[in-house]
């Protein structure tokens, strides 16, 4: 036995105590023993805070509440012990569950994203007149490690909704679930569990539309989405240092080079790249496009015809009647019903002597034979009637039907 033979060394009792980290006595009868001594392990002693463990177990899964707060909660439930057991409880869990944090999370193919803002207070952009603070929309696939980058002048509700769509045209898709710290754009009201908080009834719509679930870290535990937060810290480190740009599109378009850069490169973690890894990601198709301004809707009249600044432009037959969304994008208007595109057409800016409502850019064939055969309609106290092209003109002004 190692007691007894550094017992016979010439070591003291008191320093094979310390050795071994035991009373000097202990050391001095088993240095003394004949036999090699057995150890057991006795039963624990039941304690008061047995009953309670299950419980507080649960509360610190959901928060990291101190042993005092965790003392009141457990004496409304009857419990008589003292505040030093719940202590010792508390925080042996405390280290369980951080031990448990830290453990590198990794994800199926798929399965999850990760989103998160970055403020960038020392840089500003010139834009609409004035000079405006400067984030940064960050949102990287647990499986990949693809990441995506772009950077907003404000953190609205609306902006976070279109860099989402924007990051799900790069990587092509979208997983089943996004990680989300508890930002007011995706939670208003965060209470212990998810399934009571209360979501931003916008992306909640949005995020039903397309059918991804949103997930909210626990409250006090941002390791949960630690690729987005080294991503945050990253994009400081490597990419905003030394940044110059005279333009929020053209610190954009620095920041999409970044982002084909980085996602071309093998990645520390993982030791591949991570636009191969995309493959296999088998990410959900974007088969459709979600109108952000729901406001920005149009009726559309008897003549398959909705109004646009002015000018009037055709829609299928079959929506007559309906609310369709239109989307103003570059020269070109496109309109939605439902999330499907249904029409597109180049913007016209011309004024047709001052007529208000220009000849359509298509037209919804069931209705070209009505449109000269109609009686004039009023709009507005004036007659229409001499303001309708015949259909020969309309063909001439739109180079036949599309």
């Amino acid at each position: 036995m190692d007691i007894r033979s550094d017992r016979q060394k010439g070591l003291s009792y008191v320093e094979l105590g310390k050795k071994y980290h035991m009373d000097p006595r202990t050391a001095k009868r088993y240095a003394e023993s004949p036999e090699r001594p057995e150890y057991t392990l006795s039963e624990p002693k039941p304690t008061k805070m047995d009953p309670f463990k299950p419980v507080v177990d649960e509360w610190l899964e959901e928060a990291p509440y101190s042993a005092k707060r965790i003392l009141e909660k457990l004496r409304e439930m009857g419990f008589d012990g003292g505040y030093s057991i719940v202590k010792a409880y508390v925080s042996s869990r405390k280290m369980d569950l951080n031990e448990k944090a830290t453990v590198r999370f990794e994800t199926m193919p798929g399965k999850q994203g990760q989103m998160d803002w970055g403020f960038f207070e020392d840089h500003l952009v010139y834009e609409d007149g004035k000079w405006k603070k400067l984030y940064c929309f960050l949102m990287i696939l647990g499986y990949s490690r693809m990441r995506y980058i772009e950077f907003v002048t404000d953190m609205s509700t609306n902006t976070l909704i279109r860099c989402h769509q924007n990051a799900f045209r790069y990587f092509g898709g979208y997983p089943e679930e996004i990680l989300y710290d508890n930002m007011k754009q995706v939670v208003i009201k965060r209470l212990l569990k998810q399934e009571d908080s209360t979501l931003n009834r916008q992306f909640e719509d949005f995020a039903g539309f397309y059918g991804f679930k949103p997930i909210l870290c626990r409250p006090y535990r941002g390791q949960t989405k630690g690729k987005v937060e080294r991503t945050v810290q990253f994009v400081r480190d490597n990419f905003m240092v030394g940044i110059k740009y005279n333009s929020l599109a053209d610190l954009n378009g620095q920041a999409l080079a970044w982002c084909n850069k980085v996602n071309g490169n093998v990645h520390a973690t993982t030791n591949e790249i991570p636009f191969e890894r995309l493959k296999k990601e088998r990410l959900n198709p974007l088969t459709r496009e979600y109108i952000i301004d729901k406001i920005n809707l149009r009726r559309v009249q008897k003549d398959c015809l909705i109004s646009y600044a002015g000018n009037q432009y055709s829609v299928p037959a079959e929506y007559v009647g309906k609310d369709v969304a239109v989307v103003a994008l570059d020269n070109m208007l496109a309109a939605y019903y439902e999330g499907k595109q249904i029409a597109l057409h180049r913007i016209s800016y011309q004024r047709n002597y001052g007529v208000p409502a220009k000849a359509p850019f298509r037209f919804c064939g069931e209705r070209r034979k009505e449109w000269s055969g109609r009686s004039p309609r009023r709009r507005r106290g004036r007659s229409r009637a001499k303001f309708l092209p015949t259909r020969l003109s309309i063909l001439s002004i739109t180079g036949g039907s599309h």
